[in-house]
Formats: structure tokens, C-alpha cells, sequence
């Protein structure tokens, strides 16, 4: 079983590692995942005690249990046809063989498709990344999480505050740009695209590397919203030609099928490069990241996995599986 014994070599390499650094994202991973592999990974272990053989009754308990883990309606209907459709041609009848297929089936819906390029690219010249995403998912946070992330690579920052009328927004990533040690463009209650517009020119004039945007995220007036977005491109493009460079979706993970909602709404009036997940620590339906791959088909690019600034990390399917599957696949 070609698949499955990648993964337990996955696993295998994961465990084996001496590097201090890899060491400590593989340990965050591990962590940030402890509620949906505790909750998801266990079930499925006590599903293969309590049955013998494969039957209706067991279908629809792994059914529900993939529905749980947030993997999404859809995703879990074209999930189970490809497992009775596997049980049948192979003829399974041991259990614990087809947990071996279900974790198979479950790494084939993410790596499925086309390459997918998870790190933010970096430009000749200063790297542009508009954020985007509804109020409460941690937007800024993310923003603050990503500053300190490329500065700690040596890297020139500035934060942009666009998101001008939301009372607090523009003083509180002030704040965080003064925590990060990163330069900072942003005033109340102007019009975001015009701060862009000067923000950008001082970017450019201070050389910075990465230029990093919060956006409002008023989703419930979605014509605004894109007209809105639009006019931002546009400045983007006016000042830094091919800019913005990346758009990124920040999700709430805990929201679970409300996030998706969010995501298929954003992805409607703009084009969006990758997503950033946060809190999944703070969730057992981890299962997130197959449905937004799946439903969405927008690459998850950063997931927060805790609320230090280390926790959030590039995302990498390796990692995800290792923290998920580590107890199960020996």
C-alpha cells in the first residue's frame, strides 16, 4: 500500500529529527493539533474495537465521525464513495486495513491536484500582501504574527493600516508595528485607499521588504466590499506594477463550515493566493484544512497553532500529518 507506507515514512522521518528548529515547529504542530487528533484520530481508533468487519452501521459512524471533524458535507459524501468504491475492488474486510485506507484517502484529497506553493513568494523589491478577512478571526493578530516572523529573517517590515474606520483598528497595529519593531503607515477615518497610496510610496522610499495591509472586513455588504477591494488593486498596482503580490483570507478555524462560507464569499468579489487559518488549537475539527482545500480549492498558506508569535507557521502537509496521525500510524 504505496500511500500509507509514505506516510508511516513521514512519520518515521518526523520522529528521527535532530534540527533544534525543525524540531520546535514539529512540536507546535504536534501541540496545535492535540484537540482534533485526540477527538478525530481516537474515535476512528475506537471505531476499529468496536467493529470486526466492515458493515452499514460502521459507514455511517465513520460518516458521522469525518462530518464532526469539520471535513465538510460534501467533501465527507465524495470521501465515502471512494472508500466503499476501495472496500469493494479490494475486497477489505479487516478493519484496521481500512483505517489504513481512510488516513490513504484523507492525505489524497490535500496533495491532489495541482503543486501548491505555500510560502509567500518574495519580489525584487518590496513584497506586497493585502489582508483580508471578516472582523473577530484575528486579522491584525495574524498581521503582527507575520511581521514578526520576517523580521526575525532579517527582513525590512511596514504595516499598513487600511481598515480606517473600524474604532481602535488603526492604534492597535500602530502597536503591534511597535512590538515588532516595524515601520508603520496609518490614520483614522481617511479613505483606506488613500493611505495605501502614501503608505506605499513611504515603503518604497524606506525599502522595505514586506509590505503587509489590513483591510476592513465588512462581508455583509458584499457590492461595497468588491468596489472597495477594487480601488485598493488599482492604487496597489498604480504605485508597485504586479501588486499586490499576494491576497490572503484569514479564517477563524473554530467557526468551521461558517469560515468556509466566508472563504467561498471573499473568493466571489476578489482573487485570493492562499489562506491563513487561525486558532486551530482551539478546535477538535482540524478537518478544516481538507474542506477548504476541497470546497474552496484556495491553498491554506500560514495556520496559527497557539497564541505565541511562533505559533504561527507556514503550513506543510508533512507536519499536518505528522501531528495528526503520529498516535495511529506506527
Amino acid at each position: 500500500m504505496g500511500l500509507f507506507n509514505k506516510l508511516k515514512n513521514i512519520i518515521s522521518k518526523k520522529e528521527e529529527v535532530k534540527n533544534t528548529e525543525t524540531k520546535q515547529e514539529l512540536q507546535t504542530y504536534e501541540k496545535g493539533l492535540t484537540k482534533t487528533r485526540e477527538e478525530f484520530v481516537s474515535k476512528l481508533s475506537l471505531l476499529g474495537h468496536k467493529y470486526t468487519k466492515v458493515s452499514e452501521s460502521y459507514y455511517e459512524e465513520l460518516e458521522d465521525l469525518l462530518i464532526m471533524a469539520d471535513i465538510g458535507v460534501n467533501t465527507v459524501m465524495k470521501f465515502m464513495d471512494r472508500i466503499r468504491k476501495r472496500v469493494k475492488e479490494e475486497n477489505i474486510s479487516d478493519i484496521d486495513y481500512l483505517n489504513e485506507v481512510i488516513v490513504d484517502e484523507l492525505f489524497i484529497i490535500y496533495v491532489s491536484g495541482e503543486s501548491l506553493s505555500v510560502k509567500i513568494n518574495e519580489q525584487v523589491g518590496p513584497t506586497i500582501v493585502l489582508m483580508i478577512g471578516v472582523n473577530g478571526v484575528g486579522k491584525t493578530t495574524t498581521i503582527a504574527k507575520l511581521a514578526h516572523k520576517y523580521k526575525n529573517l532579517g527582513k525590512k517590515v511596514m504595516l499598513i493600516a487600511a481598515d480606517t474606520f473600524r474604532a481602535g483598528a488603526v492604534p492597535q497595529l500602530e502597536e503591534w508595528a511597535t512590538k515588532t519593531g516595524s515601520l508603520f503607515y496609518g490614520e483614522a477615518n481617511c479613505d483606506p485607499s488613500s493611505i495605501i497610496y502614501d503608505g506605499l510610496k513611504k515603503a518604497l522610499e524606506e525599502k522595505a521588504d514586506y509590505v503587509f495591509i489590513d483591510t476592513a472586513g465588512r462581508l455583509q455588504n458584499k457590492v461595497n466590499l468588491m468596489k472597495e477591494l477594487e480601488k485598493m488593486n488599482k492604487v496597489i498596482a498604480s504605485i508597485i506594477p504586479n501588486a499586490p503580490h499576494e491576497t490572503l483570507l484569514v479564517i477563524d478555524a473554530t467557526t468551521g463550515q461558517n469560515g468556509i462560507m466566508q472563504a467561498k464569499a471573499f473568493k466571489e468579489i476578489t482573487n485570493i493566493t492562499g489562506i491563513v487559518l487561525t486558532k486551530l488549537d482551539g478546535t477538535a475539527k482540524g478537518g478544516i484544512v481538507l474542506a477548504i482545500k476541497e470546497e474552496v480549492g484556495i491553498p491554506v498558506k500560514f495556520i496559527g497553532l497557539g497564541e505565541k508569535m511562533e505559533d504561527l507557521q507556514v503550513f506543510d502537509i508533512e507536519n499536518y500529518i505528522y501531528g495528526l496521525f503520529k498516535d495511529m500510524v506506527k
